[in-house]
């Protein structure tokens, strides 16, 4: 957060930090004042890329090793899925968005997950960030779900600093 007030990387935008490692999002105000934290359900696969050409792909076509939440700065985007549903679009063109938690088969216990305290237990999604559906009306969709805002999605392979710098070169 820092370094992104520092250099005013987030152009006097709100933004969310996701710190994939503790499996939490942070949501700021443009002036970097904390607005809301939650838990959130990650990608399946530890990593930092998104393999190519995944928006074209059927969800279900995806191996477990292909389900990660890539990491990189990323400038968000209100918008619908293709159910109609309001969600935030981190990355349109890799079909990654945070979206409220939906409705998923009993085995998956994606709202149990989302309430472990240990991060390794909120890997479940395909790549999207997950919330729980209070936060996303309380906190996201009212800060990012009304304008452009940034999204830093923290790297887990890579120092953090090291990664954002070599972005923004």
């Amino acid at each position: 957060m820092h370094w992104i007030l520092g250099t005013h990387d987030n152009q006097g935008r709100p933004f969310a930090i996701v710190d994939k490692k503790a499996a939490q999002l942070r949501i700021h105000a443009a002036d970097g004042h904390l607005i809301g934290s939650t838990p959130v359900l990650l990608g399946l696969a530890p990593g930092d890329q998104a393999i190519a050409g995944i928006a074209q792909r059927a969800p279900s076509s995806l191996r477990p090793a292909e389900r990660t939440t890539p990491a990189g700065r990323f400038e968000s985007r209100p918008g619908r899925n293709l159910h109609g549903e309001d969600i935030v679009w981190i990355d349109y063109a890799a079909s990654l968005a945070i979206h409220r938690l939906r409705p998923s088969p009993a085995q998956e216990r994606r709202a149990q997950r989302l309430a472990s305290a240990a991060p390794d237990d909120n890997r479940i999604s395909l790549g999207c960030v997950v919330v729980p559906v209070a936060f996303y009306e309380r906190v996201v969709a009212p800060v990012l779900g009304r304008e452009r805002a940034v999204v830093y999605v923290l790297p887990e392979e890579q120092p953090v600093l090291g990664f954002f710098e070599a972005q923004s070169l």
